[in-house]
């Protein structure tokens, strides 16, 4: 991820699971600190300053959308068949978009495909 990347904002446990807005990438990748904290529910002990395991990037809310893109409806679309986000066994904090899934999400959702 780099700084201006878009971001779907996905809402994995509300009900149903929907991407519900849109976000923007405002500065680059750093190491996430919980990771050295062991009081931190994140503390990875694997973790080192020189080789840090967890790193974070800080986002711009852009938008919210209008209606919220169920996973059920994006599990519909035949463009979006190979997209992370609809495989089964992924993990959902962070996960590739590629530039025609962009487009198709933004079409669906009727907002522009710039952000």
């Amino acid at each position: 991820m780099a700084v201006g990347d878009g971001v779907f904002l996905y809402h994995s446990n509300a009900d149903p699971s929907a991407i519900a807005g849109i976000a923007r990438v405002s500065k680059d990748a750093y190491p996430d600190t919980s990771q050295y904290d062991k009081k931190s529910d994140y503390y990875e002990p694997k973790a080192t300053k020189e080789k840090p395991y967890w790193y974070m990037v800080e986002i711009d809310f852009v938008r919210k959308l209008d209606e919220p893109l169920s996973l059920e409806k994006l599990r519909g679309v035949k463009e979006l068949q190979g997209m992370a986000l609809l495989k089964k066994g992924q993990r959902l904090s962070v996960q590739p978009v590629t530039e025609e899934e962009w487009k198709v999400i933004c079409a669906l959702a009727g907002v522009s495909t710039k952000v």
